[in-house]
């Protein structure tokens, strides 16, 4: 049985394709790997930006505001951003 060949899970244009029970069935849950692969993949994080076009600051912001925005889901910290430059160009930023 180890020598037969996976079906893989992308085709050529990289769209995923249903998963099987027996797809199912092969899965490891993520406790059950390897210490070492467990590590190596949960300290996977992104890189340094190339070109960096922002910058990491400390601000302090009212609960309530920053309840609103995390509770948008992810990317809540970019629609700060936007947020910002609005108030800026109708404010004659």
């Amino acid at each position: 049985m180890a020598n037969q060949k996976r079906k893989a899970l992308t085709d050529k244009s990289g769209e995923v394709r249903e998963l099987t029970k027996a797809d199912f069935a092969k899965a490891v849950a993520f406790a059950d790997l390897p210490e070492g692969l467990r590590k190596t993949l949960s300290s996977r994080r992104r890189g340094p930006q190339k070109a960096p076009t922002k910058e990491l600051i400390s601000i302090r912001l009212s609960a309530d505001v920053l309840q609103r925005f995390r509770g948008t889901g992810r990317g809540w910290q970019g629609r700060v951003n936007v947020a910002l430059r609005e108030w800026l160009a109708a404010h004659g930023g």
